[in-house]
């Protein structure tokens, strides 16, 4: 972070693990960070509804080109539902729309049904979703009374374990890909044990390659920026940490040159394929933005960034 006067934009570039609060929204969430760092460029990556928890990588400066690729990552999330009601959010925060009795069923009976939903699907989007139809955001719709078609779409998920299931409650650990929508999640699995459900509480775990432990509370960034931005400021991971899922390539001098200017450089690539970090070779290799391999021992800049 460079200096800068007191309450002036500053160049802020780097990934902040927020551990969202219940209450606000994600972009909430963003607002008051950003005013925290004094920062001029910020983003979100994978929204949380404002009853969510958790993991919200906030990304500044020159960290908002990364944004893209954490939002098509993998994700994990603490599940509780609750079991014998169903809302018309699928969440806690919608009204009940109906009551269902609840089989009595062993826990084991509880972890076969979650692992039937392993593996590649189709899930309907909710109505109380962000996604647009004829311009407009379906939760819109659904707060008209309006219920429009919506089409499947294909999820993944990776990971399900049953951690807890006790009369009305059941909790579960899920790790899915993007696009999941985990109130559907709840309700379907309620279905195929015969009764309905609405997720009472959803805790974001990790995202990507990040884990909980990198996480920071509000709380913590405030009491961080309680002098100045620079303590909060320090806190922040590089860019290209949200990245470490890439295989890594070092260009020589002159390559670097080129690759900044947009060319199409030759490089190592060492049978990689696909998108790679693309690095100088200098001492602490500086980060100069994502490549994408063509051919053998070529890379082509697909973002380039401009760390200082």
């Amino acid at each position: 972070m460079n200096g800068a006067n007191p309450g002036r934009p500053a160049t802020v570039d780097g990934v902040l693990l927020l551990d969202k609060p219940c209450g606000i929204t994600s972009n909430q969430a963003l607002q008051r960070v950003k005013r925290m760092l004094r920062a001029r460029k910020a983003g979100h990556t994978g929204s949380l509804d404002p009853a969510a928890t958790g993991m919200l990588p906030l990304c500044f400066g020159e960290a908002t080109k990364v944004s893209a690729f954490l939002l098509g990552a993998d994700k994990t999330y603490r599940v509780v539902a609750r079991l014998g009601q169903a809302t018309d959010t699928g969440d806690r925060d919608g009204a009940v729309i109906r009551n269902t009795p609840v089989p009595y069923l062993e826990p084991q009976e509880w972890a076969r049904i979650l692992e039937t939903f392993r593996g590649e699907s189709s899930q309907v989007p909710p109505m109380y979703s962000a996604l647009k139809k004829d311009g407009k955001r379906l939760y819109e719709l659904a707060r008209q009374g309006e219920v429009v078609e919506r089409a499947p779409r294909s999820i993944v998920v990776h990971d399900v374990a049953l951690l807890e299931a006790a009369g009305l409650r059941l909790v579960f650990r899920v790790r899915c890909s993007k696009g999941t929508y985990i109130r559907t999640l709840v309700e379907d699995i309620a279905a195929q044990a015969g009764t309905v459900a609405y997720t009472q509480h959803l805790h974001r775990e990790s995202v990507a390659g990040f884990e909980g432990s990198a996480m920071i509370g509000l709380a913590v960034a405030e009491a961080l920026a309680g002098d100045g931005p620079e303590p909060l400021a320090a806190r922040l991971l590089p860019p290209d940490a949200a990245l470490a899922g890439l295989p890594g390539v070092t260009l020589d001098d002159e390559a670097v040159g080129r690759f900044r200017q947009g060319i199409t450089v030759q490089a190592d690539t060492a049978n990689h394929a696909g998108l790679v970090r693309v690095y100088g070779s200098g001492a602490g290799p500086e980060f100069l933005g994502v490549g994408e391999v063509r051919g053998e021992g070529s890379v082509a800049p697909k973002r380039v960034f401009s760390l200082r």
